[in-house]
């Protein structure tokens, strides 16, 4: 698993992506301008579009970068599986089919699907309670989830509802990830240590149950061994050689080590076992579900698509951009959520696009999509001819693994740093974190979501606003809190608003703008507004600048607007005050309504650059 990162933003939100391993081959296509462009109904089938077109040369990176990429989708697919709750069998059924379906639907020449560490305690929290210990329910409530996460997915395609992804803010995502990442890796801590401490519960149920094992002196020496070798031996890997197949040599290694000393049976290391030879026939994965049980998935299966698709869509452009390809959103939504469908199909779990898996591809010298398809027959080939090779794989590897990815997406420094820079922000990744940990992952964001729209609301109902002042040798007027050396026009207030105006924060303008009037140094003979950060006044607002325009009046004092945008000035006129304010109290600068205040009123004043 490569360390070294490129850093892309997700919404706000800064994420981690693996790095290439290596460069591009000389000779790697520069992206889509190698290939005409799509016509038709081709545009909707991006990888038969390039199957059309593709080329011999291509045909062996393709294959020997498949090969790579199955290496290492094997064992990650069965580790987050686990860590989903289900068999890790499920996992290689998800890494099969979402990796034929994108490798048609996808726009993508080198995006790879599969289970995601992001997710699997998300998947986890919803299934796990609902499933009470039922083994075959698990994995038909992991189907139903899987299933309307594609169906979220499509809609938010075809309606263009990405935008919702937006409320994941930066601080909300922090939180979110850091307290999954812990999630999980409590979760995997028993595997490592080698006894069961329950699937269920919360963190601190969890926390007990694993050191009650550990008093109890339940510790599978021989598991531990593994576990935390394997897992130092992954650090050390990803730190010291970036390039090599990290995951690949520690399963290998971890494999070949139990079988050779039949650890399974003399020292009761717990292995996956023997494994179902074949495929599963689709399904639809609806038996023995009741409409509560879909009431209950279906907020979750909405926020696993809104976080899929933020991930996939910052991926893609990233992708897109280094690779000189165009890539359509719409149609990346398609086929993620074309590809949830089918992969619920057969019994898997819900899939989001791999920032660790695709670079392992693209390093690899993938050119196409025939690169996933290549890595999703090796799998089926695998679980069809060969399965037992995988009986002797030790679980605490597997584990191991899992922790070391959820190591890699956390962002503590990330935490900090809010907590540095914004304290309000930080606010919201603790209430996120803590949120997620406490009340549940569901519950959590949803309370941090919440929170973080109150906190825009209060900022639209409170917005900055000051008086302006001008300072000599400095252009322009300026904020007279962080400039109390500046000088104010005798008799003239400029009050700036930084926000509309509406029906929340019309009265705050009031008063505030009375309030500067009153508090001027020199009594006040004109008060204008500074308005260019006003991009709307609504009904309520017009009424309260109506009032406020004659209770001015009462006191002697003129109200006047500058740097209005035009539309805005309109709606105020439509509103019935062009009688109280005609158009020639409104001025294009804070610049010419002071000249045209000063020559008016033959104010004795000179600017500094008067002078």
């Amino acid at each position: 698993m490569p360390p070294a990162v490129i850093r892309g933003t997700i919404g706000n939100v800064t994420m981690s992506e693996p790095a290439p391993a290596s460069p591009q081959p000389p000779d790697q296509p520069a992206g889509a301008a190698d290939l005409p462009p799509a016509t038709g109904w081709l545009r909707w089938l991006p990888g038969l579009h390039v199957l059309l077109h593709y080329r011999r040369e291509w045909l062996g990176y393709d294959v020997v970068a498949g090969l790579a990429l199955s290496a290492i989708l094997i064992p990650v697919g069965m580790g987050y599986a686990e860590a989903a709750g289900v068999p890790a069998i499920h996992g290689l059924y998800a890494s099969i089919a979402p990796l034929l379906v994108y490798a048609l639907l996808g726009p993508s020449r080198v995006m790879v699907l599969g289970p995601d560490s992001t997710l699997v305690a998300l998947i986890a929290s919803l299934i796990l309670p609902l499933a009470n210990g039922d083994a075959a329910r698990l994995v038909t409530l992991a189907g139903a989830l899987t299933l309307m996460s594609g169906v979220f997915l499509l809609l938010i395609g075809f309606a263009r509802l990405g935008v919702m992804a937006d409320l994941f803010s930066k601080p909300i995502r922090l939180g979110f990830f850091n307290a999954i990442a812990l999630l999980v890796i409590i979760s995997q801590v028993p595997k490592l240590l080698g006894f069961a401490a329950g699937a269920g519960g919360g963190i601190f149920e969890r926390i007990a149950l694993i050191a009650h094992g550990v008093a109890a002196g339940q510790i599978n020496w021989a598991t531990l061994g593994i576990g935390a070798g394997c897992l130092l031996l992954l650090l050390y890997l990803r730190r010291k050689r970036p390039r090599w197949p990290g995951v690949l040599i520690v399963v290998a290694l971890a494999t070949a080590v139990t079988a050779l000393f039949d650890l399974s049976a003399s020292a009761a290391v717990a292995v996956l076992g023997p494994m179902p030879h074949g495929l599963p026939a689709p399904s639809l994965p609806v038996q023995g579900l009741t409409l509560d049980d879909l009431h209950t998935l279906a907020p979750g299966a909405a926020i696993i698509a809104l976080l899929s698709f933020a991930d996939t869509s910052v991926l893609s452009r990233s992708l897109a951009i280094r690779r000189g390809e165009r890539v359509n959103p719409d149609q990346e939504m398609l086929a993620l959520g074309s590809a949830n469908l089918v992969t619920a199909l057969f019994q898997g779990i819900p899939v989001s696009s791999s920032n660790t898996r695709t670079p392992v591809a693209e390093s690899a010298g993938a050119r196409t999509q025939l690169t996933g398809v290549v890595g999703a027959l090796v799998i089926a080939l695998l679980l069809m001819l060969a399965p037992a090779l995988l009986a002797d794989m030790p679980g605490a590897a597997l584990g191991a693994v899992v922790i070391s990815a959820c190591l890699s997406f956390s962002d503590w420094p990330g935490m900090l740093a809010l907590m540095r820079q914004r304290r309000t922000e930080f606010a919201l990744a603790a209430v996120s974190f803590l949120g997620v940990l406490l009340l549940g992952v569901i519950e959590g964001i949803l309370v941090a979501i919440l929170l973080s729209m109150l906190l825009v609301v209060w900022n639209e109902w409170h917005p900055y606003h000051t008086v302006l002042v001008r300072v000599d040798g400095i252009k322009g007027f300026h904020d007279a809190r962080r400039h109390p050396e500046g000088r104010f026009v005798p008799g003239l207030v400029l009050f700036r608003w930084d926000a509309q105006l509406f029906f929340a924060n019309a009265d705050l303008f009031h008063d505030e703008l009375l309030r500067a009037a009153q508090q001027a140094l020199t009594p006040t003979r004109r008060v204008v507004v500074v308005a260019d950060a006003v991009n709307d006044v609504d009904v309520t607002a017009a009424d309260v600048l109506a009032a406020l325009e004659r209770a001015l009046q009462a006191r002697g004092i003129e109200l006047e607007f500058a740097g209005l945008k035009g539309h805005v000035r309109d709606l105020i006129l439509r509103y019935g005050l062009s009688q109280r304010l005609s158009r020639e109290r409104f001025h294009p600068t804070v610049g010419r309504a002071v000249n045209v205040y000063r020559e008016q009123w033959q104010v004795d004043w000179k600017d500094w650059d008067e002078e």
